[in-house]
């Protein structure tokens, strides 16, 4: 298409495409936009290189003329304006995610760029909220799906933008390193099954928290406490596995301040619940307190309740207040039915590790955005086709968030808006003092009551959490702030 804009003369002709949706995801009544970020990044950096257009050259027509070769190797975005709803924001469908302006050869050429980073940011940023939504407030979310993902790119999509969703961490270090995202993440069963019992640490000795009082031998330890336990549960000191023993008592060691155990490796009444118990104790009695437990088969629900019995037991017994609240965390292959289970009202269940359900969306594995061009020259431009869905709105919109004098979203578009236009993202007139602003939904971060600011997200916070209103389209004029790129992908 490039070289038909240009051999018709038309490359340089003003052009406007909108990025939109035309259905809500999941079967819902709501997306989130996201990805603009990376559209921003992308659209600074874009250039032909050498290699690009030659590769080019290799398989468009023998007698192309070199002149076209050269025009691509001067394209950048200098002349590109993209207008776009904040990232978070909601967005319903057929309201553009993104207006981009420009060139009519430039701005076709990033359709295919665009759709890409946008869809799948949205599509999972509208899951994660989702999940939020089925979680609730409390719960705390992690994001544990690097390894299911579609790829390490994907893996990286996914545990930024679902945080942008409402999760509250990710195990993608990749992902805090880059993006600022919280990290979190517990033991493994290989860590586990590593130790037979058998082994002894370099250094068994551990100082109390407050660094006053001699160090102590913490496996000796853990074992006194250990007989305790098991007097009160009934069991035989030789019933706890010596391995998983072995491998809590060594990462205690390593992480005293943040020690959670996970239990289902062997048992977990006769072996992680002891266990765990055993080294947790021994750590209180040096002042530091135990994070949490993991727990990754069976019924979850059920065993959540019946270990935050034993632990208000075992408080009680030995005069262990901070036991009795410790976080009790789930995970294997969660999804929503699972996990409204285990938010209703009475779960025991504290932290909620979500892999395959929030990377891969299996109920709708893509968004299905297209990038449509509305307007050449100012002339407005229609699709019409043979299927009336997938006709087209002509022309460059505005979308207005539509609230009644109470400030609550109206059940119907009965009056006349005021031009309150939902503000798009103004990137700055100078690289060097801008920042980007990411707006979190109020059905995302926002509805768990928790706004965040990170270095990867500057300003980040929640919208209100009032109704969500009506978007509405309206033709020209415009009215939204721009960002226009120039030279080299400089912001002006």
């Amino acid at each position: 298409m490039a070289l038909g804009y240009w051999r018709a003369g038309r490359a340089r002709d003003p052009a406007d495409f909108e990025l939109f949706f035309r259905r809500c995801p999941f079967g819902g009544a709501f997306a989130l936009a996201a990805g603009l970020r990376d559209c921003v990044r992308f659209l600074r950096t874009f250039r032909l290189r050498d290699g690009d257009v030659q590769f080019l050259a290799s398989v468009l027509p023998p007698d192309t003329e070199p002149a076209f070769f050269e025009h691509l190797r001067a394209l950048d975005c200098s002349e590109v304006t993209l207008r776009a709803l904040p990232e978070g924001s909601l967005a319903f469908p057929g309201v553009p995610l993104l207006q981009v302006s420009g060139p009519l050869l430039v701005v076709q050429l990033l359709e295919t760029p665009l759709l890409c980073l946008v869809s799948y940011a949205s599509l999972i940023a509208t899951n994660a909220a989702r999940l939020r939504l089925i979680a609730g407030p409390e719960k705390r979310l992690l994001e544990f799906g690097l390894r299911r993902a579609q790829g390490p790119d994907g893996g990286l999509t996914a545990s930024t933008y679902s945080y942008l969703g409402g999760f509250d961490a990710s195990s993608n270090m990749l992902a805090g390193q880059l993006r600022g995202v919280p990290v979190a993440g517990t033991m493994a069963h290989s860590f586990i099954t590593s130790f037979s019992g058998t082994e002894v640490p370099p250094d068994p000795m551990l100082a109390p928290a407050a660094d006053q009082g001699p160090r102590v031998d913490l496996a000796t330890c853990v074992e006194a406490w250990l007989e305790r336990v098991c007097a009160h549960l009934g069991l035989g000191v030789q019933e706890p596995h010596r391995g998983e023993r072995a491998a809590f008592v060594a990462y205690a060691l390593a992480f005293p301040r943040a020690f959670n155990g996970l239990l289902d490796t062997y048992s977990v009444q006769r072996s992680g619940l002891p266990n765990f118990l055993a080294v947790a104790l021994a750590l209180g009695q040096l002042g530091y307190r135990a994070v949490g437990v993991r727990l990754d088969s069976g019924d979850l629900l059920q065993q959540a309740q019946e270990i935050r019995r034993l632990f208000r037991t075992i408080s009680a017994q030995f005069q262990v207040p901070w036991l009795e609240s410790v976080p009790i965390a789930v995970s294997n292959d969660i999804d929503e039915e699972e996990l409204a289970r285990l938010a209703q009202e009475g779960s025991e269940v504290n932290v909620i590790g979500i892999g395959t359900s929030v990377v891969t969306c299996p109920r709708q594995p893509s968004l299905g955005c297209v990038y449509k061009l509305v307007s050449v020259g100012g002339q407005p431009r229609m699709k019409l086709t043979e299927d009336p869905e997938k006709q087209t709105l002509p022309g460059s919109k505005a979308a207005f968030r539509l609230l009644g004098p109470d400030g609550e979203a109206p059940p119907s578009p009965q009056w006349s808006p005021s031009r309150s236009q939902v503000p798009c993202i103004n990137f700055g007139t100078r690289p060097t003092t801008h920042t980007h602003t990411y707006r979190v939904s109020a059905v995302g971060r926002a509805a768990a009551g928790r706004g965040a600011t990170t270095p990867g997200w500057p300003g980040a916070k929640g919208l209100a959490s009032r109704g969500s209103g009506v978007l509405y389209c309206e033709a020209s004029p415009r009215g939204a702030t721009a960002a226009t790129l120039g030279p080299a992908g400089t912001a002006v």
